[in-house]
């Protein structure tokens, strides 16, 4: 287990616990009074999973195109793909509004473990104890919205060892600025996707709004004019989603053995159904495209993360790091009794998980019945039941606090093409039936139907693509539920006690038994070193550091950046043969000499990033953009599990590769003049 100090330049370090000393010991660096501030008050999220910056007064927002992606997909129809040929927005009143995009910025720290832990008694089960918790932070959360007006979200840490309440301004009316077109966002596709040198520029500008007008943003990053340099220190400020570093030694072999390999099955099955689905003509690829590159995406993430857990050195060290501490509490009588037994309860907790894995998966997390309108019918049975529940006691995505961000998502009037909907719905039913055909929920499912016969009843006679059948289901609250003779209700209606109960299961026998586990192993840990253990990523905002720096494979020395004419060579080189084809606007702007093929696009740096931290800001000592994380190398996706810099690079598109391509490409100069204006 890795609950370590951090080495190097490890760490995903909360705003309200800096590595201080760390930056002044490596780099000579301290941060000025209201740095810290200033970049925690910029850094954005988005609620699709990403990251962001504000980088002007007006609202303007910067992330990755593949952030931006989703919305792309929902702007766009089959006579503008916006997705493919890009968008830019000359004028304010052009901006497109996002049906369904929320933007979080950091407000406040507290820590509540106190409050939280409070209503557990002594000699409560973890079960009990969980539910405890859950109904103390539900309080929690109810409170500090009715008090502050602001999203408040009580975030648990080292896998329960601290609670903390994070409470975020919200923005819902954000629009499109700016994409460029997908051949260059994604130049490479799948083959080049977790590798390097990279040269992609991956970038998207929306816009916050605030009562129709552009939002006032006191706090927002000015660009570098100068750019990164070799050895240059670095800070990345996102939103990393999940890592499992602090995890025991059994919850990783559930991972490496169980979780991810059934992930991965799935993942497989499901990029080939994808790709054969796009077969079917232009519109079916534009319309599946969103979703297969997400899931190529998550393929090739899961298996560069599976290899990492099987390298037999990197499990050493962390079987060491384990052994190491356990054997430290068992030589402490009083630590024994008070830590000693953690590691085998939560070995305990793995097995559980094993035994309902699939139920949850496919049941639970709705795996095997893979449409936007079961999952829509599921929010509009479940929100019923819980808002007839007192707060504390309702499912976490159903409470007070959450549910406005729940509606925004509901009742989006993003497009949904039934007949997509009806294949990836037998898509996933066929499969599920596949790894579970002894399945009895799945034989009440498909009641002596194919899948795809069970597909073009459920989804094609569902009425819940339309908005206003979903509001008024919404509004008549369980009565107009148990009356809907919808098929996808009356499904998720029929599915939802059972998946209830998984639930219960997993919430009370595996992440009720490791978080009251892994908070007595965090205490251990906190005796010896205090603060100076940094918490796992729960998509929570962070601050990470490097230096850009190359690397060096197979004794072939990797420097730390990549040029706009070198995509140009990289093209050559590939015979300019899809994915490795520019956009003609590319090959205009070099054919006319205006585009400075010597401009800096890609660069790396060791920076501790994962999934999640795409599309945050990379900035200097001075809290200038010099980057935009997208992606990381191949060898950084063990970073999960363990921290590792000799080869493990953040990859970030270059801010002068942005400022020249919106000059030289897209003579983007309003767009220009506001992200550069000092």
């Amino acid at each position: 287990m890795s609950m370590t100090t951090a080495r190097g330049d490890e760490g995903m370090w909360v705003f309200n616990n800096l590595p201080l000393e760390t930056l002044k010991a490596r780099y000579g660096f301290t941060p000025p009074p209201g740095w810290a501030e200033h970049l925690r008050s910029s850094a954005v999220r988005f609620n699709n999973g990403g990251s962001g910056s504000f980088v002007s007064a007006d609202g303007l927002v910067m992330t990755n195109h593949h952030v931006g992606a989703d919305t792309l997909a929902k702007l766009s129809t089959s006579d503008k793909d916006f997705y493919k040929t890009g968008f830019y927005a000359k004028t304010r009143d052009e901006e497109a509004k996002a049906p369904d995009l929320e933007l979080n910025v950091l407000v406040a720290i507290e820590d509540v473990t106190t409050r939280v832990n409070a209503g557990v008694a002594p000699g409560m089960d973890d079960a009990a104890s969980a539910a405890a918790r859950r109904k103390a932070s539900a309080e929690i959360e109810k409170e500090s919205t009715q008090k502050s007006g602001l999203r408040s979200d009580v975030v648990t840490l080292y896998q329960g060892g601290r609670y903390h309440l994070y409470t975020y301004k919200k923005y819902t009316d954000v629009r499109l600025v700016f994409a460029p077109e997908f051949d260059i966002a994604f130049f490479g596709g799948d083959p080049d996707n977790f590798e390097y040198p990279r040269y992609d520029l991956d970038v998207c500008f929306f816009r916050a709004y605030e009562n129709d007008k552009p939002a006032r943003i006191e706090h927002h990053l000015k660009w570098s004019p100068d750019g990164a340099k070799v050895g240059e220190l670095v800070f990345v400020a996102g939103h990393p989603g999940r890592t499992n570093r602090l995890n025991t030694m059994a919850s990783v072999e559930y991972l490496r053995d169980i979780g991810f390999p059934a992930l991965l099955d799935w993942l497989f099955a499901k990029e080939a159904f994808l790709l054969e689905y796009g077969k079917k003509g232009d519109e079916a690829f534009r319309q599946a495209k969103e979703e297969l590159f997400s899931i190529q995406n998550s393929r090739k993430a899961r298996v560069g993360g599976l290899d990492g857990l099987k390298n037999s050195t990197f499990m050493a060290g962390k079987r060491e790091a384990e052994q190491e501490l356990r054997a430290r509490v068992a030589a402490d009588p009083a630590k024994k009794d008070a830590y000693g037994a953690a590691w085998d309860r939560v070995a305990e907790a793995q097995q559980v998980a094993a035994r309902i894995a699939q139920s949850n998966q496919f049941l639970e997390r709705g795996r095997g019945l893979d449409s936007t309108l079961y999952h829509i019918a599921r929010d509009l049975v479940r929100l019923a039941a819980e808002k007839a529940k007192p707060n504390a006691d309702r499912l976490k995505e159903y409470r007070e606090s959450a549910l406005e961000s729940l509606e925004l998502e509901l009742f989006s009037e993003a497009p949904i093409y039934l007949e997509f909907e009806q294949a990836k719905f037998a898509f996933g039913l066929a499969y599920w039936k596949k790894v579970a055909p002894d399945s009895p929920i799945v034989a009440r499912i498909l009641s002596g139907r194919t899948p795809e016969q069970a597909a073009a009843e459920l989804v094609g006679k569902s009425k819940l693509a339309d908005v206003a059948t979903r509001r008024k289901l919404a509004e008549g609250g369980l009565a107009a539920i148990e009356a809907s003779d919808d098929p996808m209700i009356k499904l998720a209606l029929a599915v939802d006690p059972e998946a209830r109960a998984i639930r219960k299961v997993r919430e009370d026998q595996v992440e009720g038994v490791e978080a009251a586990n892994y908070a007595l192993i965090a205490k251990a840990l906190f005796e010896e070193l205090g603060d100076k253990v940094y918490p796992d990523a729960t998509f929570t905002l962070r601050l990470a550091f490097g230096a850009v720096k190359g690397f060096t494979v197979d004794g072939k020395a990797i420097p730390p950046f990549t040029t706009i004419g070198g995509a140009f060579e990289h093209e050559k080189a590939h015979g300019a043969q899809p994915p490795y084809v520019l956009p003609k606007s590319w090959h205009e702007a070099k054919a006319s000499g205006a585009l400075k093929l010597e401009t800096p696009l890609n660069f790396v740096s060791t920076a501790d990033i994962i999934g999640g931290n795409s599309g945050s800001p990379v900035v200097n000592k001075d809290n200038e953009v010099v980057g935009l994380i997208f992606d990381g190398n191949i060898q950084s996706l063990v970073l999960d599990f363990g921290y590792e810099d000799a080869v493990a690079r953040a990859v970030s598109v270059d801010s002068r590769g942005i400022v020249e391509t919106l000059r030289s490409v897209y003579h983007a100069d309003d767009l220009l003049k506001e992200l550069t204006a000092r």
